[in-house]
């Protein structure tokens, strides 16, 4: 049977990412890590590593983007939390046959080879939860 391992992070979406920096790195003194382009989900990505996890500030690049629609429709805040799973087709096969509804049918490859899938936030009292297995 498939297992979430941890909290692997939580993604907040903003609207201007310097002003966001502002606070998380500057005024909370977490270290940015990273900043970087993920031309694949058209948004731009700081890292903020914690202990066992990290928060992760997204902005749009484009206007049709999925964050984008996301920012237009609900405005800055908590996007989605992400658990790190031992197995993530296991774990996806699991949810479908228990009904839950999931964005992805397939994992999605990241550039760094991780895989990850969305579950639908219908199915999950309202919050949207990624899967990631590393």
């Amino acid at each position: 049977m498939p297992k979430v391992k941890q909290i692997n992070h939580v993604a907040v979406v903003v609207d201007n990412m310097d002003k966001a920096l502002s606070f998380w790195r500057d005024a909370l003194g977490m270290e940015l890590h990273e900043l970087r382009d993920v031309p694949a989900e058209k948004s731009q990505v700081a890292f903020l590593p914690l202990p066992g996890s990290e928060v992760e500030l997204v902005q749009p690049t484009t206007d049709d983007s999925g964050i984008a629609k996301y920012l237009a429709k609900r405005g800055p805040g908590m996007h989605h939390i992400c658990l790190e799973v031992d197995d993530i087709e296991e774990m996806m096969s699991q949810l479908k046959s228990r009904g839950v509804r999931l964005i992805n049918e397939e994992p999605r490859i990241a550039a760094d080879g991780k895989k990850y899938a969305f579950i639908h936030p219908e199915s999950t009292s309202g919050v949207l939860v990624e899967l990631y297995q590393i």
